[in-house]
């Protein structure tokens, strides 16, 4: 038997921000993808060490081994090695983000610093500087202060440091580089060429203008950057309402302890001393020397300059064959089951739903549950519009939504005012699942429709996160989702539920007895599979029964995008499990569990994945799906990226990122292929149609002569 039974999570979620790093190095991956893909690693650097890292300090500093929750490793232990892995891709990123902007310099596009402007760019950024920047900039001077500011983790700033004519006297300073503008400014130019400037640089351009009532004979500027626990402490106040002690947290974690400290290496030694010194950072917490500039993740919007060349080409959303956004959504949904595949589809059919049922006459009621909203949203737009009509709307919304609860808060105040009924949630329980119910009035009785998904119903994740919503009006799954409404409102009465399985109390339990039937059936002699998709796989109970089945002969595919702390393909553990994790320029965000049952398949979608605290600790909804087309339809989705040799690797306890390969088969990109295979549905349809038309044009001619 192999000694390790578990990857490590937290070194197998650096292992997946590796697998982003790696398209950022890609030559394959347009240039100012790549650049994006540098902001998307750096941005979830930040995340972890926020959340996960934080989390595991905090299990260090209480003097708990922690091996029994870390899979074999101490915290202590934990700490030093993800400290020297993050030095390791930080370094990378680096080196990557180098060779990029050598490859921008190729294509005409410079991003250049403050010694390489022209007068022309020189005149530009003084009218810049004065009119745009330099009202935004906040600028603090640290000597004389009695208390040292408190810097914000989401925000980069400049380090300053003032050599004075006098006395050889060094003061010390800090500047916040703001977020209200953009961080790269484009510059005009007199050539064929195109120019780009950061802020941090265009404010080091201007440090005389900024600290020229100071008799100084040399200033500095270096970047530094500071991670913060995010972990909310909820007040037990109870004369307080729920909004209150989220939104009151949430201001409390802009002081939350210190985790990471990232600084330019090139910084004096005395000013970093400064800082630490004064920011109480001390040596155990992780201070990691880095480059000029921090904050990699505004790389994201780095603007495209006009150049679509060197973008990924965008792939128009296409419609759902049968599912017309012109007629009625709900007539359609009567008669048959439809499943929305974002972003291969268009996420309007949803807002569509919401704004029909809202101006419906024979609606009564919605209900919904909201985790991630977008900014501006469309679907609290349709929900307020459907209270203003009457209807009687019923809104669960997560306030807990990691780092979105200012905007959770500020969504459920407004929702709140318009008389929508807000349910905050159930204590020591997060509210993920993704679900819709809606009530109407046909001929005298309360009929239901509604939709269940995978991800949140949110318009801008849609256009980059792969996620499948399912239509319905099958009455008995509906009714289960009824009854998690009402589990909501009295939460200490369990419900039993027909169709739908629920977290905390039934999910774990379930999916054990459908891998329990697929290991009776391979006992048995007979055919069988497992086929899962998921962000994450991390529970070591779920491992191991997946690894009960590997062994009895039940051949299991897993498509893990994230964490994977399984181990696959070990002779006597795992050899009849493969995974992999596809990388690519969507999101894959998608639970599908498929268990082949001898035959007679069975296909779930859920949003929980394979995680403690989906399984355990939340309220997830996985969904059967019944409807013959669409099972088939997310069967075919699971092998076409199955398929794929492009932007695949495999897991492995190497935890190194291993290409799938190709074996002098030609590329096969599993997201352009899922595209195209929706394509050819819909021109399938398009030419039976016309076939049809012309059948019957035919018979026309015949009957007139």
């Amino acid at each position: 038997m192999y000694e390790q039974k578990y990857i490590d999570r937290e070194k197998s979620w650096l292992a997946f921000n590796a697998r982003v790093l790696q398209e950022a190095a890609d030559n394959t991956v347009p240039l100012l993808d790549r650049l994006r893909f540098v902001g998307i690693f750096s941005n979830n650097l930040d995340e972890f060490f926020r959340v996960r890292y934080a989390a595991i300090r905090r299990l260090s500093l209480s003097g708990i081994s922690g091996e029994k929750y870390l899979g074999g490793v101490s915290a202590h232990q934990l700490i030093k090695d993800i400290t020297e892995i993050v030095i390791q891709q930080q370094s990378e990123s680096l080196r990557i983000l180098g060779n990029i902007e050598a490859e921008l310099e190729a294509e005409n596009i410079f991003i250049i610093n403050e010694d390489q402007i022209t007068e022309l760019q020189e005149r530009f950024l003084k009218d810049f500087f004065i009119q745009k920047l330099s009202p935004e900039l906040v600028t603090i001077i640290l000597n004389d202060l009695a208390e040292f500011p408190v810097l914000k983790d989401t925000l980069g700033y400049l380090a300053i440091r003032l050599e004075m004519n006098t006395n050889d006297e060094v003061r010390y300073a800090v500047i916040e580089i703001p977020k209200t503008i953009n961080r790269f400014v484009v510059l005009p130019s007199d050539d064929d060429k195109q120019y780009v400037i950061l802020i941090d640089d265009v404010i080091r351009h201007n440090l005389e203008n900024i600290f020229n009532i100071f008799d100084y004979k040399s200033v500095s500027a270096h970047m530094i950057k500071i991670t913060r626990d995010a972990q909310l402490d909820i007040d037990s106040d109870l004369s307080k309402s729920m909004l209150e002690k989220i939104a009151t947290s949430v201001k409390d974690r802009r002081i939350g302890e210190p985790v990471r400290f990232i600084y330019d290496s090139l910084i004096e030694e005395d000013t970093l001393r400064f800082f630490l010194d004064k920011m109480k950072i001390v040596a155990t917490d992780s201070i990691i020397p880095g480059g000029r500039y921090h904050n990699r993740r505004d790389y994201m919007s780095f603007p495209n300059l006009g150049r679509y060349d060197l973008l990924y080409k965008t792939n128009d959303p296409l419609p759902i064959p049968g599912l017309s956004m012109a007629g009625s959504m709900l007539e359609k949904i009567s008669k048959k089951d439809y499943l929305l595949h974002a972003p291969y589809q268009s996420f309007s059919y949803l807002t569509k739903f919401l704004r029909e049922a809202a101006l419906d006459p024979k609606v009564t009621s919605i209900k919904i549950t909201l985790y991630r909203l977008a900014k501006n949203s469309q679907i609290i737009s349709s929900l307020i519009n459907a209270a203003k009509n009457g209807k009687k709307v019923v809104v669960q919304i997560e306030l807990q939504a990691r780092f979105d609860e200012a905007t959770n808060i500020s969504y459920a105040e407004q929702m709140q005012t318009e008389g929508i009924e807000l349910i905050f949630g159930i204590k020591g329980l997060k509210v993920h699942s993704k679900i819709c119910v809606i009530e109407r009035v046909e001929n005298d009785k309360t009929r239901r429709y509604g939709f269940i998904s995978t991800g949140n119903f949110n318009e801008s994740t849609a256009k980059i996160y792969t996620d499948v919503t399912l239509f319905t009006c099958h009455q008995q799954i509906l009714k289960d989702i009824s009854k998690i409404f009402e589990f909501f409102d009295i939460n200490y009465r369990v419900h039993r539920y027909k169709h739908l399985i629920v977290s905390p109390h039934y999910t774990r339990t379930k999916f054990i007895k459908l891998i329990d039937r697929e290991i009776l059936h391979a006992l048995a002699g007979r055919k069988t599979h497992i086929k899962l998709k998921m962000n994450s796989l991390s529970d070591f109970k779920m491992i191991d029964k997946l690894y009960e089945a590997s062994n009895a002969g039940v051949k299991i595919q897993l498509q893990v995008r994230g964490i994977c702390s399984l181990i696959p393909g070990i002779p006597g553990m795992s050899e009849n499990i493969e995974a992999i994790s596809i990388v690519d320029n969507y999101l894959e965000h998608s639970r599908v569990y498929i268990f082949g049952n001898a035959g007679l398949t069975e296909v779930y979608i859920s949003s929980a994945d394979f995680m403690t605290r989906n399984l355990d600790g939340r309220v997830e909804v996985t969904c059967p799906i019944y409807d013959l087309e669409i099972k088939k339809e997310l069967i075919d989705n699971f092998d076409i990226a199955w398929k794929g040799n492009v932007k695949v690797r495999y897991h492995s306890y190497k935890l190194d990122n291993k290409y799938k390969p190709r074996n002098h088969h030609a590329p096969f990109r599993a997201q352009l292929e899922t595209y195209k295979y929706y394509q050819n549905k819909i021109e399938a349809i398009e030419k039976d149609a016309a076939k049809n038309k012309s059948i019957t044009n035919q018979i026309q001619i015949i009957r007139e002569q």
